[in-house]
């Protein structure tokens, strides 16, 4: 077990892919951020801008029928799993024709066409359900894996070793993905872990894992890569940490007093995961200046799309109170 230095080969194409993701879904948040403050978005709203290298590269590494799921901070998996960004930002303004009709919003929306089984706003609640999702796969001969994220403030919870125990028992074909953004809510991962790497907490489960720096898609794709390895030949479950880094607060109602200005500016000037894409694309001459410029043209055109489409869309009728429920 040891930090994942290796990166991914890829082409211009490629590069270009990740650079289109990522820029989608930075420019999808900050138009739900824009939303949240006009009162179009209710409840919670918790943004991934900074994070975008981390859900691009392990997409990139996963394959058709491969299942994913998550904690509240879950716009970017869904965009990244291919959901359609009308659907989704209808769903985060709670309307009729929001991918969960409007009843899920900002935290709980679903699709299981996408095989995205949903964001869940109690802390690592998802982590057993990730585990299941991996047993029902065994349990069918299936050849895919369960990518269940979590944040760092969720590697504290108990559920999580409960998770990791059976899944060890049973060898079950599931990548824990830790995504540290180093502040669980606001407090700091010193103060939080005893430990510095999350990494390791499989060791006591015989779980193999490893550390990969997270605002490098490249290497996020490429450590994702043989995790979904691992996974797939058998070998039982595998816990990846993803060391990244949030430049909002925790949530729209967090102003992030916990941390300094100068501490999150030195990471957008230093570590930016666009910008690493966007510099690796102009020195490979895989495209011009000019080029991306009309990227992100094009993808705030769909953005302020979806966002029209959202608001145009109707509320929906109060009889789907009673639809989708056990009675």
């Amino acid at each position: 077990m040891a930090a994942a230095k290796k990166k991914a080969n890829v082409s211009g194409d490629e590069l270009l892919e990740y650079y289109r993701e990522m820029l989608l879904i930075r420019r999808f948040e900050e138009k739900a951020g824009q939303l949240y403050g006009m009162g179009q978005i209710g409840g919670f709203c918790h943004l991934y801008i900074g994070q975008e290298a981390v859900v691009v590269g392990l997409e990139a590494a996963a394959k058709e029928g491969d299942s994913r799921l998550t904690s509240y901070r879950d716009h970017a998996h869904m965009l990244a799993c291919g959901m359609d960004p009308k659907g989704v930002m209808a769903e985060l303004t709670g309307r009729k024709d929001g991918l969960s009709k409007g009843k899920g919003g900002s935290m709980h929306m679903f699709s299981k066409e996408e095989r995205f089984y949903g964001g869940h706003g109690i802390v690592a609640a998802q982590v057993p359900i990730g585990a299941g999702l991996a047993l029902a796969n065994q349990y069918k001969g299936e050849d895919t894996v369960s990518f269940t994220y979590f944040g760092d403030g969720a590697a504290n919870q108990g559920q999580v070793y409960e998770s990791f125990n059976m899944a060890a028992l049973w060898k079950l074909p599931v990548i824990f993905v830790i995504e540290n953004n180093h502040y669980a809510m606001g407090t700091s991962q010193e103060r939080s872990a005893s430990t510095p790497d999350f990494y390791t907490r499989g060791e006591a489960f015989g779980i193999a894992g490893a550390a990969v720096d997270g605002m490098d898609v490249l290497a996020v794709k490429a450590a994702g890569e043989l995790a979904v390895k691992h996974c797939r030949e058998g070998n039982g479950p595998y816990v990846l940490e993803v060391k990244t880094y949030r430049y909002r607060g925790h949530s729209m109602s967090d102003p992030a007093k916990y941390r300094t200005r100068e501490e999150v500016q030195k990471v957008k000037d230093n570590q930016d995961p666009i910008d690493m894409v966007k510099e690796m694309i102009l020195q490979g001459k895989h495209a011009t200046v000019d080029d991306l410029k009309s990227i992100d043209k094009e993808i705030k055109k769909t953005v302020q799309e979806s966002a029209d489409f959202a608001v145009a869309s109707p509320e929906p009728d109060v009889s789907e109170l009673y639809t989708d429920i056990l009675v």
